[in-house]
């Protein structure tokens, strides 16, 4: 996880350090500041890897190609012996290969040939260009100068805030060049195949994620697991775990009085016999970490707030107390597979076109979240369900076979891994929970009450005089919109709405975020 910041035109020196150095976190290994002639780069490296010196950045090209990424190109090696004859590398860093595949193809053949989690610059020859990942894991922004109107790039809002105007995310499966921004990946796209048999489509999911695993346990640097007990997360571990030859690392996170999911972590980790954690937060710790946890993330929204706060304290710990610097989640299954939502949906046609609308926002909601709150304490965020060939099978199977048809949320998930001792069954088909409410349902309530004694009914009711769009519809959402209006003034747009289910649904006109509302939660936080 690395951060950079790229101004192809003017930018006065100070004030670009002074901007550039609100992401070190993202990257403590290595600063550098590189002058071009026309413009400015500047990149934090976290070295994952090759961890020697030869894998700083930028990367120059004896033609004097410079680039800048934060990313993992998983299929590096095998790029990289296309090149090995005739291209000088440097280094071992995965990303360097990026460089002789641009030089002798393009960017938009660079873009369809690399699998990873990516965001870049480039220069070449006074010319510029970006380009991120098919879902967006890796962050990325631009703006535009306010003394030049020129195009610059970071890796979050914070490098740009104040010396940009019109900043906004750069969208996920895009490149830009010559000034315009080229979709080459659509989620949206993808063509659902004909009804196959359900034996094979558990295997087809079953191999898909254990090979999207496997690709990102390829570090350098020590790798940890964060284990929420929820099913997502443990198969992440539980694939791992086979596929290690030592213990897993496991890290989980609960509050002081309910901690609803660290006993569902702890069955997972002592069956697979994981090197286990335990970090525990209280009311007080919660209270003093949220405005700092708001400037982390870049939001105002309600749900992403409430499940980073227990993300980013656990990664406080492994930051602190551990040697590991590559963390794995299990974000991107909800958005696939189903929520709990998505039982609602009137129609297979209905469920592809929610999942579709959910995969393609996730760089505004949970992978913003968890790039935010694992960035921010210096580490590397991994997501196995967002690995791209994973992503296209799993959109590709009918739809109605991946409704809640039998009763069972993420059932075909489920049903991929019901053999090969992967977890115990009381894992394996564990009611899901929401992670912001996993940690505790206290947490939420005492967020809730905050807002409470913060805010009259009268300031709630004049919410939209104050913020006219997106305008906050609780006490707890206005608390985040003022906290976020205080670190970003006039950015708002950057998040196009609250996270909510889908309210011309049956039983999801609902007025909180939270799973726990809708009217078949069930005993998952029992």
């Amino acid at each position: 996880m690395c951060g950079f910041s790229v101004f192809t035109g003017k930018v006065e020196e100070k004030e670009f350090e002074e901007k550039f150095d609100l992401i070190s976190h993202r990257g403590p290994d290595q600063r550098a500041i590189h002058r071009l002639s026309e413009g400015t780069m500047g990149f934090h490296r976290l070295a994952i890897m090759d961890l020697s010196e030869a894998g700083s950045q930028p990367f120059i090209s004896k033609s004097k190609t410079h680039l800048v990424s934060n990313g993992e190109i998983y299929n590096h090696r095998t790029l990289r012996t296309d090149y090995i004859d005739r291209y000088d590398f440097k280094s071992d860093s995965d990303c360097e290969v990026i460089i002789p595949i641009f030089e002798e193809y393009g960017i938009e053949k660079l873009l369809t040939s690399l699998d990873g989690e990516f965001a870049f610059a480039i220069e070449q020859d006074g010319k510029f260009y970006a380009g991120r990942d098919p879902i967006g894991i890796r962050p990325l922004f631009y703006g535009y100068g306010l003394e030049d109107g020129k195009i610059a790039f970071a890796s979050e809002v914070k490098a740009l805030q104040g010396l940009c105007k019109d900043i906004k995310p750069f969208p996920p499966g895009h490149y830009y060049a010559d000034g315009e921004f080229t979709p080459y990946f659509d989620v949206r796209k993808i063509k659902s195949r004909a009804k196959e048999d359900l034996e094979l489509v558990y295997q087809g999911i079953h191999d898909h994620l254990v090979e999207g695993v496997k690709k990102r346990l390829d570090a350098d640097a020590p790798v940890g697991f964060l284990l929420s007990g929820g099913l997502d997360s443990s198969l992440v571990c539980a694939i791992a775990a086979k596929l290690s030859d030592r213990p897993i690392k496991t890290f989980a996170v609960g509050i002081d009085t309910n901690p609803i999911d660290l006993k569902y972590a702890r069955i997972v980790a002592d069956y697979l016999g994981s090197e286990h954690h335990e970090v525990i937060f209280t009311k007080e710790e919660a209270f003093e970490h949220l405005g700092e946890l708001v400037h982390k993330l870049e939001t105002w929204d309600i749900t992403t707030i409430r499940a980073s706060m227990g993300m980013s304290l656990v990664c406080k710990y492994i930051k602190e107390k551990t040697d590991v610097k590559v963390v794995l989640t299990g974000e991107v299954s909800d958005e696939l597979f189903g929520y709990k939502y998505t039982d609602f949906a009137p129609s297979p046609l209905e469920f592809q076109k929610e999942a579709q609308k959910r995969v393609h926002e996730l760089y505004i909601y949970d992978v913003l979240r968890a790039d935010r709150s694992i960035s921010s304490h210096s580490l590397e965020a991994r997501v196995p369900f967002s690995d791209k060939a994973f992503i296209e099978y799993v959109m590709g199977i009918a739809p109605e076979l991946k409704m809640n048809w039998s009763g069972e949320g993420k059932y075909l998930l489920r049903k991929a891994f019901d053999h090969s001792g992967y977890l115990p069954d009381e894992i394996l088909w564990r009611e899901k929970a929401a992670f912001s409410d996993a940690v505790g349902h206290d947490m939420v309530d005492w967020l809730k009450a905050l807002a409470e004694e913060k805010y009259s009914e009268e300031e709630l009711s004049k919410a939209s005089e104050k913020y006219p769009y997106a305008t906050p519809f609780t006490k707890e959402s206005l608390m985040y919109r003022d906290l976020f209006e205080g670190h970003f003034p006039g950015l708002c747009g950057l998040i196009t709405d609250f996270w909510m289910p889908n309210k011309e649904w049956e039983n999801c006109q609902v007025d909180d975020p939270s799973a726990r509302v809708l009217p078949n939660y069930g005993a998952s936080g029992e």
